[in-house]
């Protein structure tokens, strides 16, 4: 290495803090906008203005807030996250919005409480056995629909079996065994 060289990285070692400090000053930029979410004035390059349509944000943090997309409740008008497809934003909210709602049918568990009583019913007036072939563990005998309709509970339609004569009436005719010669 050459003195020049030496002199010449000396030189730029020392006055290199000079430089950079000067440098901040000089090109520091007047604000030319204002951030679109919370004001604060800040400077963004001409070009990038024009191809945002003038929007600009001070931070990752507002740029998300510009985001976000809510909508608000349908009954209290909180914003709520519109990517979930909430139309409320608690439990209480969708209780009321639910109110006065006429539901089609019969909830969902008066269907168990209505077979529970049949079976009972049954078990009182024809005993507590299957009906097809005697089997007397009355806890495990199931109601047959002797129409196939399970809307019909006429008790003339009703039979009382157990799981095997259940099993023989309903999926034994299906059976690929039936045809089948051994």
């Amino acid at each position: 290495m050459s003195i020049k060289n030496i002199i010449f990285i000396r030189l730029m070692c020392y006055s290199r803090s000079w430089y950079t400090f000067s440098m901040k000053e000089n090109f520091k930029r007047n604000p030319n906008t204002k951030c679109c979410i919370c004001d604060a004035l800040i400077y963004r390059r001409p070009s990038l203005l024009k191809e945002s349509d003038g929007r600009a944000f001070c931070s990752v943090s507002c740029y998300g807030i510009h985001c976000r997309n809510e909508r608000p409740c349908i009954v209290c008008g909180k914003p709520i996250l519109a990517h979930f497809h909430k139309k409320t934003c608690s439990r209480s909210c969708a209780n009321t919005n639910r109110a006065g709602t006429k539901y089609i049918g019969s909830p969902l568990k008066d269907k168990v409480r209505n077979q529970q009583s049949l079976k009972l019913r049954l078990l009182k007036d024809r005993g507590k056995k299957c009906e097809r072939c005697g089997y007397r563990k009355f806890e495990i005998l199931q109601i047959h629909h002797k129409n196939r309709s399970r809307i019909d509970n006429d008790m003339s339609n009703l039979e009382l079996i157990c799981p095997n004569c259940h099993y023989e009436e309903h999926l034994l005719e299906k059976s690929w065994l039936k045809n089948f010669k051994i």
